[in-house]
C-alpha cells in the first residue's frame, strides 16, 4: 500500500501493546494543507473520515481507502461531504495535490441527485435542503399501481364485457391480459434492480437498458399514452355523474356535453392536487384505496342478498346455476362484439402496473418497492377481476327491461329464455334489442347488484379518479426526465422542476391541455383503444429490454431480481407486438411508424450520451464474434481491403491525412490514426491517456477511424511498435500512410535516418506504403498554436510526421484547447469537381497504385474526376502497349479506360534540373576521392547516411529518372485533382537515406496538387478471375 504523506505520528498498535511511527514524508506545511475529499483540516486531524477507517483497519495510517458506498455513489447531498477513492496516481508515484482532489465522474450526472442536487437559483448554498417526500413498496408502489388498474373499465365496463364474451372468454381475456403484465412486471422488476434507479420510470428503465434511440421514442410515447389515459378515467367518472344526474331527470346540457363539462372541470381539480406536491397526492390516493375496498366488499355482499322485485326486473336474481351457464359462452352484438373488440377495450384497464415504476424518483428504494409491490398490484388485480366477472355473471341476465310489471304466471305462455323460468318476461325487449338493463344494455350493473348503490358509485369515483390522478402524476415525471435527456429539441422548457421533490410543474401543465382535448371527445369506447397500441408498444420494448440484456451476457447485467426468464420476456415482447395489430393494425403502424421516426431523429442526431446500454454490450458481442469469426477464414484477394495505419501523430494537427485515407477507407476498410509520443514514460503517460480527446475529434470530423498512441524513445521504434501490435486478428494493418519529411534538408540526418528506416522497416513488416505530400504541408500545428497561444514561439519539427510530442499549456497547444477549435478545413472535404486522377503506374507493385484511387472514385466528392493512366512504353510501340494496358484493366474491372504511354520517360532530363539534384545532394557526399577503403568505412559506420562517390555512380540512373518524370509531372498533371505515382525502392544496403530523401523529393517537388507515392507489397491486390 502507498502510506499517507503525513508527519511522525505515535499510534497504538491494535495487535500488541508495542508503539509504531508512521514516517514523515512530507513537510509540516504541506501535510498540513494536503486534502482529500475533506476540508482542510490541521495536522493532527488531517484525515476525518478515510484516516481513522484505515488506521482502525490496518494498524497504521495509509493513503490505501477501504471499500465506502461514497466510492462508487454518483449522487450527492448539500451540506455533506463526500470521500473519494485516491487515484491510481497517487498511489502509485506519491503525487501531491494541495488544492484537493476532485475524481472524474463515473456515471452521467446530468440528474445528480435524488433530491439534493445543485442549488437552485436564489436558494442560498448554507441553507438546509427540505427532505424530499420518500415512498415505501405498499404506498408507493402497490396501492398506486392497484388504484391506476382498477380503473373505470372495473366499474363501468367489466360487467358488459362479461355479457359480450361470457364468462369463460371473459376470463380468457383477463389471464391474457395479465400474463402480459406479468411478463411485462417481471421484466421492470429485473430492470429496476440492475443498478440504482432514478426518476423517469419506464422511460428511464428503457433509456438506461436499450440506449436513448429506443428509449426516448418510447418515453415520448408513454408520457403521451399516460396524458391520454387521464382523459379516458376522467371521462368514466363523468358518465357516472351524468347518469346519476339522468336518474334524477336532471342535466347541464346535453348527455355528450354534460360529460365534458363534467370532465374539464374534474381534470382541473386533479390537477390542482398534483400541484399540492406529491405528500397530498399520495394522501388522496390512500382515501380512494379505502373507498374503493369498502365498494368492493359492499359488491360482494349485494350479490349475496336476496334479490328485491325491482332488482329482479332489472336482471338481479342472486347466484343461479341457470344463469351462470348461459353466461359462461359469448353472445356478440354490436361494432366491437369480437374477442379481440373486447380485449381492446379491457386491455387498458390493466395498464397501471408501471404507476409505481413511473415515480421512480420519489421512492425510498426502487429495487426493492418496484418488483415486490408491481408483482402483487398484479396478482391481487387479477384475482379481483376474475371474482367480479364470475360473480355478476352468475347473478344477472344479459336483458331486462326495468320494468317491475313484466312479472308471469307459471308455466310462461309465450315467454322464450332463462328469465321466463324466474317468473319474468323480458321477451319482447330482447328480441328489439331494445331492453334498458341486464349485463349488455345498463353500465351501472354493479351499483344495482350491490348492497347499498352509493357505496359503488363512490367506488367508481375513487377508482376514475385515483387513475386519472396516478396518470397525471405519471406523464409529467417520465416526460420531465425525457426533457432533462436533451434527446428532441424544443422540450426542455417542461423539463424544470420545482420545490424539494423537483416537481414537473410546467409538465403538469402540458399533460392538462392534452387530457382536456381528449376529453372533449366524451366517448369512453373511442378513448380506450387509442391508448392500447401505446400502452402495448411500451411493453413490448420493456420485455424486449429485458431480453436483450440477457442475451448479451454483459457483465454489468446483475440484476438482484431472479424470477423472471429472458425467454419469457421475448415472447412478451413478441405478443405484445402481435396483439398490437389484431387489435387494431392501423393504429399498430402508427405507433411503430412514430416510434422508427422518433429513432431515426436520435440516431441521426447521435447525442453525447452513454449509459452503458445493452445494445452497446450487444455491439461487442458481435463484433468479437465477427473478429474471432475472420481467424477462420483465409485471406483472398478479391477480398482484400487497404486498412491503414496512418502516422497522424495527434490527427488534429494532420487533418488533410485524416480526410484522404478517411475517404477512401469509410465504411470500408480500417483506418487507425497512430500517434508515437517520443520522450520518457512516466512523463509521457498522461498525454497517452489523453486518448478520449483525439477520438472525439474524429468522431467530430466524423472520420470512422481508430486511435492508438504510444509511449516511445524515437519515433521508429514507436512505428515499429505500431506496426507489429496495431489491429486485432484480420483486421490488421496492411499499409502505412506516412506525410512526407518537409524539413529533412535542414533536420538532423539522424532523424532522416530515422525516417527512411520506417520505410524499410514497413517492407521489413510486409506493409504496403503511402506517402502523402502536399505544397503547403501537412502539419499545421504551429498555425493552431499561433492561433491559440499567441506566445508560441517556432521550433524545428525534429520528429518528422510520426508524432506532436506534447500539448501543454505553456508553450505549445492543449488538446483541450485543439478539441473545442472548430474543424479545419481541407482541401479533401470538397468536391474535386471534373479534374483528373493522374496514376502513373510506372511499376507493378501488385496493384495498389490502381485500387486506392479506384476507391477514391466511388466516393460522391471524386465521382466525377477523370481517372488517366500513365504507363512507360517505347516510342515505336506505343500502340500496342496501350491496347495492351487497356485490355489488362479492362480485366481488372476499374473503369479506366484512358492510358497514356510516355515513351520518353528515359530521356536524359533539362541541365538544370540535373544541377538542382546534385546540388541536393552536396552536403551528404562523403567525399572519398582521397580517402583509403578504411576511412570510408569508418565514416560510413558514423555516418550512415553520407553518400559515397561509388553509391553516386551506381544509382544514377535510378536518380536521373526521377529528374525526368518530375519533368513528366510538371508537363501533364499540373492541373489534376490528385497525382498518384509507384513510388521508387531504394536498396538498403546500396541506397543511403539521405540518396532516398533526395529521389523522394526530387520526384514530388514544385506540384500544386497533393501528391501520393505508393508502393504495395509486391503480392497481388487485384485478380481478373472469379474465385
Amino acid at each position: 500500500m502507498a502510506d499517507l504523506p503525513s508527519h511522525e505520528v505515535t499510534v497504538d498498535a491494535q495487535f500488541g501493546n508495542s508503539r509504531f511511527t508512521i514516517n514523515r514524508l512530507m513537510g509540516t506545511e504541506d501535510s498540513s494543507r494536503y486534502r482529500f475529499g475533506t476540508p482542510e483540516l490541521g495536522a493532527a486531524d488531517t484525515w476525518d473520515t478515510n484516516s481513522s477507517s484505515q488506521t482502525n483497519t490496518f494498524g497504521y495510517n495509509t493513503l490505501d481507502a477501504v471499500p465506502q458506498y461514497d466510492h462508487y455513489a454518483n449522487t450527492m447531498v448539500k451540506g455533506v461531504n463526500r470521500c473519494h477513492r485516491p487515484s491510481l496516481a497517487q498511489l502509485h508515484t506519491f503525487i501531491y495535490e494541495p488544492d484537493g482532489f476532485q475524481p472524474p465522474k463515473m456515471y452521467d450526472a446530468a440528474d445528480d441527485a435524488e433530491g439534493g442536487e445543485a442549488v437552485k437559483e436564489g436558494e442560498s448554498a448554507n441553507k438546509p435542503p427540505g427532505e424530499p417526500v420518500r415512498f415505501g413498496w405498499v404506498k408507493g408502489v402497490m396501492i398506486r399501481c392497484m388504484l391506476n388498474i382498477w380503473g373505470v373499465i372495473l366499474y363501468l365496463r367489466l360487467p358488459w364485457i362479461t355479457g359480450q364474451a361470457g364468462i369463460g372468454l371473459t376470463w380468457v381475456i383477463v389471464l391474457l391480459s395479465s400474463s402480459i403484465t406479468g411478463i411485462t412486471g417481471l421484466s421492470t422488476s429485473a430492470i429496476a434492480t440492475n443498478g440504482k434507479v432514478k426518476g423517469g420510470g419506464t422511460y428511464f428503465l428503457i433509456s438506461r437498458s436499450l440506449g436513448p434511440e429506443l428509449g426516448g421514442s418510447i418515453g415520448l410515447i408513454f408520457a403521451f399514452a399516460n396524458a391520454v389515459a387521464v382523459a379516458m378515467h376522467t371521462v368514466g367518472f363523468a358518465e357516472t355523474v351524468r347518469d346519476l344526474l339522468r336518474e334524477y331527470d336532471s342535466t347541464i346540457v346535453d348527455p355528450t356535453n354534460d360529460i365534458r363539462i363534467i370532465g374539464v372541470i374534474t381534470v382541473t381539480i386533479l390537477l390542482g392536487i398534483s400541484l399540492a406536491g406529491m405528500e397530498w397526492e399520495a394522501k388522496a390516493q390512500v382515501l380512494f384505496f379505502f373507498v374503493i375496498m369498502i365498494s368492493f366488499v359492499n359488491y360482494i355482499v349485494g350479490t349475496i342478498i336476496p334479490a328485491t322485485p325491482e332488482k329482479q326486473s332489472k336482471g338481479f336474481f342472486s347466484y343461479q346455476a341457470g344463469i351462470f351457464s348461459e353466461n359462461f359462452v359469448p353472445d356478440w352484438r354490436g361494432p366491437d362484439g369480437s374477442f379481440f373488440g373486447m380485449f381492446s377495450i379491457f386491455f387498458p384497464s390493466a395498464t397501471g402496473i408501471l404507476a409505481g415504476a413511473n415515480i421512480s424518483g420519489d421512492l425510498r428504494d426502487p429495487a426493492v418497492a418496484i418488483p415486490r409491490g408491481t408483482m402483487l398490484a398484479i396478482f391481487w388485480t387479477t384475482i379481483s377481476y376474475l371474482v367480479i366477472s364470475a360473480t355478476i355473471g352468475s347473478c344477472v341476465l344479459r336483458d331486462a327491461s326495468g320494468n317491475i310489471n313484466d312479472t308471469i304466471e307459471m308455466p310462461p305462455i309465450g315467454c322464450e329464455g332463462l328469465d321466463c323460468s324466474y317468473g319474468w318476461n323480458f321477451t319482447e325487449c330482447a328480441k328489439n334489442h331494445n331492453c334498458q338493463h341486464g349485463l349488455l344494455n345498463y353500465y351501472q350493473t354493479m351499483s344495482m347488484v350491490s348492497g347499498f348503490a352509493p357505496l359503488i358509485t363512490a367506488g367508481i369515483f375513487g377508482a376514475t379518479l385515483s387513475s386519472a390522478l396516478a396518470c397525471l402524476v405519471s406523464a409529467p415525471k417520465v416526460f420531465q426526465c425525457l426533457c432533462k435527456d436533451n434527446l428532441y429539441p424544443l422540450i426542455g422548457f417542461f423539463g424544470k422542476g420545482y420545490g424539494k421533490n423537483d416537481e414537473p410543474i410546467r409538465g403538469y401543465m402540458l399533460t392538462y391541455v392534452i387530457a382536456v382535448g381528449f376529453i372533449l371527445i366524451a366517448e369512453l369506447n373511442t378513448i380506450a383503444p387509442i391508448i392500447s397500441n401505446f400502452f402495448l408498444c411500451s411493453y413490448a420494448l420493456i420485455n424486449f429490454s429485458c431480453f436483450h440484456a440477457s442475451i448479451t451476457n454483459s457483465p454489468g447485467w446483475r440484476p438482484s431480481f431472479k424470477y423472471y426468464s429472458k425467454w419469457a420476456s421475448l415472447l412478451g415482447a413478441i405478443i405484445s407486438v402481435v396483439i398490437m395489430f389484431l387489435l387494431t393494425w392501423w393504429a399498430a403502424l402508427i405507433a411503430i411508424g412514430i416510434v422508427i421516426f422518433l429513432l431515426g431523429y436520435v440516431l441521426y442526431t447521435r447525442p453525447a450520451i452513454n449509459w452503458g446500454s445493452s445494445v452497446q454490450a450487444s455491439s461487442y458481442n458481435r463484433a468479437l464474434s465477427c473478429s474471432v469469426g475472420l481467424n477462420e477464414v483465409d485471406d483472398h484477394i478479391k477480398n482484400y481491403r487497404p486498412q491503414c495505419l496512418v502516422l497522424t501523430g495527434a490527427p488534429g494537427f494532420r487533418p488533410a491525412m485524416v480526410d484522404l485515407v478517411g475517404t477512401f477507407t469509410k465504411n470500408l476498410s480500417l483506418m487507425a490514426c497512430g500517434n508515437v509520443i517520443i520522450g520518457p514514460r512516466k512523463q509521457k503517460m498522461p498525454e497517452v491517456s489523453r486518448a478520449d480527446r483525439h477520438v472525439k475529434w474524429l468522431n467530430k470530423r466524423k472520420s470512422k477511424s481508430f486511435y492508438t498512441g504510444i509511449v516511445a524513445d524515437d519515433l521508429r521504434s514507436g512505428v515499429q511498435i505500431l506496426m507489429q501490435a496495431s489491429g486485432l486478428g484480420r483486421m490488421k494493418p496492411n499499409v502505412l500512410v506516412m506525410g512526407f519529411k518537409n524539413n529533412w534538408k535542414s533536420d538532423n540526418p539522424s532523424n532522416v535516418e530515422n525516417y527512411i528506416g520506417i520505410i524499410h522497416d514497413a517492407f521489413d513488416f510486409n506493409y504496403g506504403i503511402c506517402l502523402l505530400r502536399m505544397k503547403e504541408g501537412l502539419d499545421i500545428s504551429r498555425t493552431m498554436q499561433a492561433h491559440v497561444n499567441p506566445g508560441f514561439e517556432a521550433g524545428d519539427d525534429s520528429h518528422g510526421n510520426g508524432s506532436v510530442a506534447a500539448y501543454t499549456v505553456n508553450g505549445t497547444l492543449d488538446p483541450e484547447a485543439l478539441v473545442a477549435e472548430q474543424q479545419t478545413t481541407t482541401v479533401f472535404q470538397s468536391q474535386q469537381g471534373k479534374k483528373t486522377i493522374d496514376i502513373y503506374w510506372l511499376f507493378d507493385d501488385g496493384g495498389l497504385t490502381l485500387l486506392i484511387p479506384y476507391l477514391l472514385t466511388r466516393k460522391k466528392r471524386w465521382r466525377n474526376c477523370k481517372v488517366r493512366v500513365f504507363v512507360a512504353g517505347q516510342l515505336n510501340r506505343m500502340d500496342e502497349e496501350r491496347k495492351a494496358f487497356i485490355a489488362l484493366l479492362s480485366k481488372f474491372r476499374l473503369g479506366f479506360n484512358d492510358v497514356q504511354v510516355l515513351p520518353d520517360i528515359n530521356q536524359r532530363p533539362q541541365p538544370e534540373n540535373v544541377k538542382r539534384f546534385e546540388d541536393l545532394l552536396g552536403p551528404y557526399k562523403l567525399n572519398d576521392d582521397f580517402k583509403d577503403e578504411a576511412k570510408i568505412n569508418e565514416l560510413k559506420k558514423d555516418f550512415p547516411w553520407k553518400i559515397s562517390d561509388e553509391e553516386i555512380q551506381k544509382n544514377m540512373p535510378k536518380s536521373l529518372r526521377q529528374v525526368r518524370l518530375n519533368e513528366i509531372l510538371l508537363d501533364y498533371s499540373r492541373d489534376a485533382a490528385l497525382i498518384v505515382m509507384t513510388m521508387p525502392i531504394g536498396r538498403r544496403s546500396e541506397c543511403p537515406s539521405s540518396l532516398y530523401m533526395a529521389w523522394l523529393e526530387t520526384l514530388s517537388q514544385n506540384l500544386r496538387p497533393p501528391v501520393m507515392l505508393i508502393r504495395g507489397n509486391q503480392e497481388s491486390v487485384l485478380t481478373f478471375y472469379c474465385q
